[in-house]
This record gives structure tokens, C-alpha cells and sequence, in this order.
């Protein structure tokens, strides 16, 4: 008797295309699909859509596609408000889905966040603080100069590709002064025949624009990086960085008009250097600061450790409530901005420290003792062992926890209670519309 022959579905490979229905969406945001039980992770895709797909990349249990036909959009979907020459903007791409569906969804894969890779529970999953606006929030976007058509285009990526640039004349994401400030310098660069840089052939001038602006004060911070060149003064005050072929800085050629930024958040004045990091969305950011402030309960006594400080936003916002208030960055620049900001605002019981976050806790606990409150607020890598070990060691009752990437959050959040914390309560804030980036506040207590 013959031995029935099974027919095993071959798996899909790169570049092949495929019809998918995608019914969910993973951490990162992009749409996830099923063909023959093989995952496929699609962006530019919403649950509820049926699309072709194109495969970017095919592993064993799972591949990666890029969505390039819309064959019948989801129910739920909502008509695109921020278009690019007919094409949906690479920086919205959740603007299909309804608002309160994108808050849904960020807090949906915060839990599960925390619950599967965590194995947390037993905590309060708060609702999520809607933004102040959902569009033209951002005060500050990175356009990059290409060639579109023939001409030198000023925007962004395509979706799926780092060599062609979409020209940009109105983005929702950004407000009116940003926009008329980024067509002012492409007008110039065409005007003076200015090429792009070209990665590939390592030639032309223009490689990326950034414009930051104060949404309180009505200034705007303009930085061009180019390559080696000498051009005609711009239109408008750049502080222009030169890059060499392998893209390492060279440092500043010039600076025109102010170098520092001010701006206003929280009833506080800042400054902010061209690098230095400031939260893009200045509104709902002073949301996110009050939640944090709520979360370490500070009566007027305590002492407060800020990790990651950056220019002291977050430190300099908690010292009018506390005792004393000590920050830890490992940027330089941002602490002489910090130091400056709790100048300019007359607090005297705030200071500023430039070290490794994993070298400057133990020497600071060894001068001040140990902290009440400890307040982190890292990168999106999170907290590494090393520095999970230094916030153990502060012994502090309490840590507040502000997080931009809820797969990091867990697994520290995890790693704290297994040495006596409790994560007691997650609010996120949605810093970022129409997008799946997610920030949240934890609060951590033993």
C-alpha cells in the first residue's frame, strides 16, 4: 500500500507578492497577517485591510512586507488627511485609523507588554491621556533633501526606501511656521542650484534640514547639515553642520542668529541647545509632567534622583514640590542647558551632574544618601542591567518610571520586582498621533 504524500505549502520568499487580510497590529505598529499559518508582518497596513504585499524579508517563522495596493480598506478606516503628492505621509501612518482606536491600540499593546514579556500583573492600567491636538502637535521635524522629478525635493522618505525623498509643502504634523520655514530653504536651495547629497555617489551638498520651534515663544532653531561646500547666505538664521562622506560630524561652520532655542513648559523658561533633546510635543508633554509629578507625591521634603535628565524638563518641573532635586545625564551639553534653565528660573535646589548614568549613581548616593523618589526617563533601549543594579542600590520607596517604548518598559519593570517593588499603575500618554509611538508613566513602589 502506498504512503499517502502530504504537500507542504512552500514558503513565501523575498520579493514575492501576496494578497493578505490583516487582522491585528503588533508592538511597533505594523499590521500583522497570516498566509498558510506563516506570519507576516505588514506595514502600511491596518487591521480590517486587504492588501498586496511585497516581502522585504522571509525568516523561517515569519516575514516582513510592504503593503503597495490597498485592495479593499477596512471598515474603520478614515480617509487620510495628510497626503504628499497623492501619497499617504510616511510620518502619520496610523492617520487611517480613528483617534480613539489609536488610543485603544497603544494602550492594548502596552498591556500586553507588560503582562507576556513582563509577566507582570496586578497593576492599574489607567486611561489614556488623549493629546492637546491631534494634528500639527510636533515642534520639531527632520526633512531630508533628495531629488523628485528632476528637482531638488525637501521632505521625506518614501515608505520602504532610503533613496527617494518625497517633496513636502504641508505637513499636518507640523505647524504652519515649520512648513513656511522648510519651503523658504528649499525656494533658496533651488534658487542657488544647491544639489542633495547622494549617499551612494558620495556627492552633492544638502544632506538633512531641522526645524525646531517654540511653541510658547514663536522662535525657531533651523539646522542644515551638508557636506563640504561654501553657498550664499540662506533666507533665514541655519545653524549649519558640515558632514564628511562617512557622515561623521565635523562640527559647526557657522552659526546665524541665536544658537540656543527658549521655550516655555510648565510655567518654566528653558533653553535648548541644537542637539539637546526636548519632548516633540510640547503641550501634551506639561500632561505628562503633571502625571509624573502625581505619581512621586512629593510633599516639600523628598529627595529626588532624576536619571536621564536631559535639560532638566522633568527635574527643574518636580524641585518647586520637593526638598531637593539631583539629576544625572550623560550629555554634557544638556547639562550646561539644565544648569542654565534652573538659573534662569531661580530654583536653588536643583543640580546637575554630566556622567554615565551607570558610574554617577553610587558616588552621588554616597554625597547625598538615599533618595525618596527616584525618576527615570531613558531612551528607548531603556534601562540596561547595570543601571536597573544603581536604582536598586538608591533603595528608594519610590520610582516613577517614564517610559517611550513599552518593550523595555516590561522587562526593567520586571527586573524591579524581583527586588521588592510592585508596579502599582500605567498611564499612557499619547504623545504622538497618528502614529504608533507609545509613552507611558509607570509608577513602581515598595
Amino acid at each position: 500500500m502506498a504512503t499517502p504524500t502530504t504537500h507542504r505549502v512552500p514558503r513565501p520568499r523575498h520579493g514575492d507578492e501576496l494578497v493578505l487580510q490583516v487582522d491585528s497590529i503588533a508592538q511597533g505598529g505594523r499590521g500583522v497577517a497570516r498566509a498558510n499559518g506563516y506570519v507576516v508582518f505588514v506595514s502600511g497596513a491596518l487591521p480590517g485591510d486587504r492588501v498586496r504585499a511585497r516581502l522585504t524579508k522571509a525568516k523561517r517563522d515569519f516575514a516582513e512586507a510592504q503593503a503597495v495596493e490597498l485592495i479593499d480598506p477596512s471598515p474603520d478606516r478614515v480617509p487620510d488627511r495628510c497626503l504628499h503628492g497623492g501619497e499617504p505621509c510616511p510620518g502619520a501612518p496610523w492617520q487611517g485609523l480613528p483617534y480613539r482606536r489609536q488610543l485603544d491600540e497603544k494602550t492594548k499593546q502596552i498591556e500586553e507588554a507588560l503582562r507576556r514579556l513582563g509577566k507582570l500583573d496586578g497593576f492599574e492600567l489607567e486611561p489614556a491621556e488623549p493629546a492637546a491636538q491631534e494634528w500639527r502637535y510636533r515642534n520639531k521635524l527632520e526633512y531630508s533633501f533628495g531629488e523628485h522629478d528632476g528637482h531638488l525635493a525637501l521632505g521625506f522618505h518614501r515608505r520602504g526606501s532610503w533613496t527617494e525623498v518625497i517633496d513636502v509643502e504641508d505637513c499636518l504634523l507640523a505647524s504652519e511656521l515649520n512648513n513656511a520655514v522648510r519651503n523658504k530653504v528649499r525656494e533658496w536651495a533651488q534658487r542657488e542650484g544647491i544639489p542633495a547629497y547622494d549617499r551612494r555617489q558620495q556627492a552633492g551638498v544638502l544632506r538633512n534640514l531641522v526645524v525646531r520651534e517654540g511653541r510658547r515663544t514663536a522662535q525657531v532653531q533651523t539646522r542644515l547639515v551638508t557636506a563640504p561646500a561654501s553657498f550664499a547666505k540662506p533666507p533665514v538664521d541655519l545653524h549649519t553642520v558640515v558632514e564628511g562622506p562617512g557622515g561623521g560630524t565635523d562640527g559647526p561652520t557657522g552659526v546665524l542668529g541665536e544658537e540656543f532655542l527658549a521655550e516655555e513648559l510648565a510655567q518654566l523658561e528653558f533653553r535648548v541647545s541644537p542637539t539637546a533633546f526636548f519632548q516633540t510635543n510640547t503641550e501634551t508633554a506639561e500632561r505628562l509632567y503633571e502625571i509624573a509629578a502625581g505619581y512621586a507625591e512629593l510633599s516639600g521634603r523628598e529627595r529626588v534622583f532624576d536619571l536621564y535628565c536631559g535639560i532638566g524638563t522633568i527635574g527643574l518641573a518636580l524641585a518647586r514640590r520637593a526638598g531637593e532635586v539631583w539629576g544625572i545625564e550623560t550629555v554634557s551639553e544638556a547639562v550646561a542647558d539644565a544648569e542654565e534653565n534652573a538659573r534662569r528660573n531661580g530654583i536653588a535646589n536643583a543640580r546637575f551632574i554630566a556622567a554615565d548614568v551607570r558610574l554617577g549613581v553610587r558616588p552621588l548616593l554616597e554625597r547625598t544618601g538615599r533618595p525618596d523618589v527616584v525618576v527615570v526617563d531613558p531612551p528607548r533601549a531603556g534601562l540596561s542591567k547595570q543601571v536597573v543594579r544603581r536604582v536598586i542600590e538608591c533603595g528608594a520607596p519610590r520610582i516613577v518610571y517614564v517610559s517611550c517604548n513599552p518593550t523595555t518598559l516590561a522587562p526593567n519593570a520586571s527586573q524591579l520586582t524581583e527586588a521588592g517593588y510592585r508596579l502599582q499603575r500605567v498611564r499612557p500618554v499619547d504623545m504622538f498621533p497618528q502614529t504608533p509611538h507609545i509613552e507611558c508613566v509607570a509608577l513602581l513602589e515598595k
